[in-house]
């Protein structure tokens, strides 16, 4: 029981640390780029923080199942490279029951990363993207500056609205857009009287939104000139690739609303979720036998090897989530699982094998 306790604190205390230091990384990369959003008028600077708390579930199922094989393999290696564990194997320790004596952090680490996965990081997104939707915040490439001009796309995009109100309503919104193509350059101006940012239901894609105005189009060395009277005029903002905006709709949807649903990318996402729960016992099986080492190596000698099994898991594991979104079914999912699963106990096993064909060739 001890022995259980010693190990199990141990390998935790590994993995706290390690995803501690994953978590830094990750969150001030990702802050570092949706910040760069803010600075150029794509996202409201007022909610960029709560968005990033809104988002710490979904950065940790992702970070938690790395950090604990890195604290297992550290904290295994450190016992080896110790001469710790030596104790422990000469009194009888299998690979196995080193396992079992490890068995409360593979289940702990296992529950909090399927509540991540299935519960916590979907309500956070759905939080976040709720907080996106807000009239105030969606401050995009179309999001006028109250009372002064605004150059976008490199000025080929300027913008003017005389006054915002607190629900997002703008009055008196001036556009003019320069658009190139293979037919040469087109130059456009609009002048509404009122204007809206829309987020369509559906999509989650953003739209401004012009009433009662005109638009006058032409091109240069063309005497022709188009005007056009609208009631309501709606042009497409496009999203920042890889930003806040970016996230799929269907990555917000409540897990029990994609159980039983025969759309295949709820199913995909599905699988997706409950998968980053049932990589942490796997990737354990990985974890005990490629820690094995000496003083001589030391605790980082297999680290190498190790971390390419964990990304040979995880880019399976994405190909599998592609073929669920076309197939519509699971099955590439069980197929992973249950490849890295064999895999995994072919090497608990290795060490018994070893010893039995030992004990077969030692002489009579």
């Amino acid at each position: 029981m001890r022995v259980a306790r010693y190990l199990t604190y141990d390998v935790m205390i590994h993995t706290g640390a390690v995803s501690l230091i994953l978590f830094l990384v990750v969150f001030s990369g990702r802050f570092i780029k949706y910040l760069a959003e803010a600075a150029i008028g794509d996202l409201s600077p007022d909610i960029l923080l709560p968005i990033m708390l809104y988002k710490l579930p979904a950065f940790f199922e992702l970070i938690l199942p790395l950090g604990f094989y890195i604290g297992l393999l550290l904290s295994f290696g450190r016992l080896y490279a110790d001469s710790e564990m030596v104790i422990f194997r000469a009194s009888g320790a299998s690979q196995w029951q080193l396992l079992r004596n490890i068995s409360i952090a593979v289940i702990v680490t296992t529950t909090v990363v399927a509540a991540l996965s299935l519960v916590l990081g979907p309500n956070g997104a759905a939080s976040a993207n709720a907080l996106l939707a807000e009239p105030r915040s969606a401050e995009g490439m179309h999001v006028l500056a109250e009372g002064r001009f605004k150059k976008q796309r490199g000025g080929d995009y300027v913008t003017y609205v005389e006054q915002i109100d607190d629900e997002g309503n703008m009055s008196t919104v001036f556009v003019a857009e320069r658009q190139r193509s293979e037919r040469g350059t087109t130059l456009s101006t609009t002048l509404a009287r009122t204007g809206a940012i829309k987020i369509d239901p559906d999509t989650g894609r953003r739209y401004l939104q012009l009433s009662d105005g005109n638009r006058y189009s032409v091109s240069p060395g063309n005497a022709e000139l188009t005007q056009a009277r609208f009631a309501e005029y709606r042009s497409l903002i496009p999203e920042v690739e890889g930003g806040l905006r970016s996230q799929a709709q269907v990555e917000t949807l409540p897990t029990t609303a994609l159980i039983g649903s025969d759309n295949p990318e709820h199913t995909a996402i599905l699988g997706w979720r409950v998968s980053l729960a049932l990589m942490v016992p796997i990737i354990a099986l990985f974890g005990i036998p490629l820690s094995q080492t000496d003083s001589r190596r030391g605790r980082y000698a297999k680290l190498g090897p190790a971390l390419v099994i964990f990304v040979l898991y995880f880019v399976a594991l994405s190909q599998a989530r592609i073929h669920s979104e076309s197939a519509g079914s699971v099955t590439a999912y069980v197929g992973v699982h249950l490849l890295f699963g064999l895999v995994g106990f072919g090497l608990m096993m290795a060490e018994d094998a070893r010893r039995l064909f030992r004990g077969r060739d030692a002489p009579a």
